[in-house]
């Protein structure tokens, strides 16, 4: 494995240069990876920098995007499978953030499909992102999955630290990771792999040979 040590702040300049020199109309950029991971912190960093150079962002969390309780908990509260397969509404994601900002799309941008907690959508108004502005989109499974992303950036922890970073509750998620890593291969499917075994000292990984 070949890494590229880097500072937090580095890090944050680093995916904001790409998010950048993203042509097109708009830029779709999802930080991928296990909530242990952190991505959700990483995204709400890239938000003002880009705002700075004059791209408005929106942020889009995977975890509004969930499918009904209905239809994600059929199998219970914690089954890995359901989660890895049936959790996240991959096809409203694609709908109502992805292919409205594609070269041809309307630039009016969903930010939350559904409310967990009350099981029912949120009703919030849509977001009309102007050009080269950017959806910045964080949650775990996002690859292997038919999203059309610009920019793929994927937070990974090795074994030992996701199981020692994922809260108790949730470790009952680790099967679902541990497929993820198999069958999609997230680390070789990314534009930009960052290793955050500890977040205060994340580096970038050119290579796993």
């Amino acid at each position: 494995m070949r890494v590229r040590p880097i500072s937090p702040q580095a890090l944050v300049d680093e995916v904001v240069e790409r998010v950048d020199a993203i042509s097109g109309r708009w830029a779709r950029v999802a930080v991928d990876g296990a909530p242990a991971a952190g991505t959700g912190d990483l995204a709400d960093l890239l938000v003002s920098p880009l705002r700075e150079r004059g791209r408005e962002a929106v942020r889009v969390r995977a975890t509004d995007y969930l499918r009904p309780a209905s239809v994600r908990l059929e199998y219970g509260h914690h089954d890995p499978d359901s989660y890895y397969l049936s959790w996240f509404d991959t096809t409203g994601l694609a709908r109502e953030v992805l292919t409205p900002l594609a070269a041809n799309g309307t630039g009016q941008v969903l930010p939350a499909l559904w409310d967990p907690e009350a099981d029912r959508s949120p009703r919030l108004n849509r977001v009309a992102l102007p050009e080269r502005g950017a959806a910045i989109v964080d949650g775990p499974l996002l690859q292997g999955v038919g999203l059309d992303f610009d920019l793929v950036v994927h937070l990974w922890l090795s074994d030992a630290a996701l199981h020692r970073n994922t809260p108790e509750d949730q470790r009952w998620t680790l099967p679902a990771f541990k497929r993820y890593a198999e069958e999609v291969d997230p680390t070789g499917l990314a534009d930009l792999v960052v290793r955050v075994d500890h977040p205060d000292r994340p580096a970038i990984i050119d290579s796993f040979d």
